[in-house]
């Protein structure tokens, strides 16, 4: 691995391991935060709020989405301005007040602006977790350290929908569920203030030995180019979002579906736990794996796998049938996850990588909120089934728009260097 000019400042996963496996800690306590909500906040809205139109129920995934997207847009800026640490301290510090706002509201208000701090806090956090990775191993290696990274995130997501989901069956759905968001907090916010350091350094290695210069400085120009005009990164970005959707749809509606054929509380949070589960683990292989076979068909294929999944809860009537159909849509995802990731890394120059990371994040995102708005409305107009059969229409075409639009990215595949696949990319 290349060497820095200053002193112990080195790219590379075994340069950096003990920072790596620090942050790979903090993203597992990022992950846990939404977990908490999983398996009881659709339920708790239904059974305690009273509230009855699906749209109505699925508004705090909207919140949390629009957020977090927004979010994740300005931790990418502040984090090339200010640092790394500095956001990731701060959306910790946002995180705190989260559990105790869950086991005291009053009224569904109270559970929405919860959800606002809780996207926040995520798009702070989450996205630096990404970012210093990112800076961390250097080019070589993005999809293996995108895949530790998400690994850690969904597994956690996993455990706390068990977990809080367990603790509900026994002792109600509040307060004793959101004791545990208290100790994800206490523990994310002092690993990130005591042990956690900023990754800067190993960006400015980088930039020094990168072939090629920045070619997009400003806020708007990387906006355009990572939304719209890069062939690459808008495909990331599209895809992105529509992964997010069918996920914001499966946050918000699998667990009153799963309600409609009898499913008690313990199964529905063995149900929300087998998804990020598998999108978790899988994700030890994926990510590593699209360093080796590329990028492109990696992403299309999953997608597709995605749509898949949804289809085939939205046609069960069993347990084992609703497994499965959560089985697909994680290993589909963790196809897609980190690789997308991996792909935003290979095209966006070192200098302003954050900013092209909180781009794409935001659209990214933002398909919680279009998930759930879209879930919501095809519910109440169509019942649940029929809105699970629009979404993973609109997750196999997303897959479509991949493979028709998307080049490969992944540096061991380009036929004539960094510089000419970007620009070839760019139409």
């Amino acid at each position: 691995m290349a060497k820095a000019n200053a002193p112990g400042v080195r790219l590379g996963l075994r340069e950096n391991l003990g920072q790596f496996s620090l942050l790979v800690l903090v993203n597992a306590f990022v992950g846990a935060m939404v977990g908490m909500e999983r398996s009881i906040l659709p339920l708790l809205a239904e059974q305690e709020f009273h509230l009855a139109a699906r749209a109505a129920i699925l508004s705090f995934i909207v919140v949390f989405g629009v957020t977090k997207a927004m979010t994740n847009y300005l931790a990418g800026r502040f984090s090339d301005r200010v640092g790394r640490r500095q956001i990731l301290v701060a959306g910790w510090i946002v995180a705190t007040p989260v559990p105790f706002l869950l086991m005291w509201a009053p009224t569904w208000t109270w559970v929405l602006i919860a959800n606002a701090l809780l996207g926040i806090s995520q798009g702070f956090t989450w996205s630096t977790t990404v970012i210093m990775k990112t800076d961390l191993v250097g080019p070589e290696r993005r999809g293996l350290a995108m895949g530790l990274n998400e690994f850690a995130g969904y597994v956690a997501v996993a455990a706390a929908a068990w977990a809080t989901g367990w603790v509900a069956a026994r002792e109600g759905l509040r307060p004793a569920p959101f004791y545990l968001g208290v100790l994800f907090v206490v523990f994310g916010l002092g690993l990130s203030v005591l042990l956690v350091r900023d990754t800067k350094p190993h960006v400015d290695v980088e930039t020094r030995l990168a072939s090629r210069a920045p070619d997009a400085s400003t806020a708007p120009e990387i906006f355009w180019n990572t939304s719209v005009a890069d062939r690459n990164l808008s495909s990331a970005s599209q895809a992105g979002l529509v992964n997010n959707l069918n996920d914001g749809m499966a946050w918000g509606l699998f667990p009153l579906f799963f309600t409609t054929v009898g499913m008690g509380i313990q199964q529905i949070a063995v149900l929300a736990a087998i998804y990020p589960a598998t999108w978790g683990i899988a994700q030890l292989g994926t990510g590593a794996l699209s360093d080796h076979v590329g990028r492109k068909w990696l992403i299309a294929t999953g997608m597709w796998i995605q749509a898949l999944g949804i289809a085939l809860v939205a046609a069960s009537v069993s347990f084992v049938g609703f497994a499965s159909g959560c089985t697909l849509l994680g290993l589909g995802t963790a196809m897609v996850y980190p690789t997308l990731l991996a792909t935003i890394g290979d095209v966006a120059a070192p200098a302003w990588r954050a900013s092209a990371i909180g781009v794409y994040r935001f659209w990214r995102d933002l398909g919680y909120a279009v998930g759930a708005v879209i879930a919501g409305v095809c519910a109440d107009l169509l019942g649940m089934s029929g809105a699970l059969w629009v979404v993973a229409g609109l997750t196999f075409a997303s897959g479509l728009v991949v493979s028709w639009r998307m080049s490969e990215t992944a540096t061991r595949f380009r036929m004539s260097g960094t510089q000419e696949s970007h620009h070839a990319s760019r139409a």
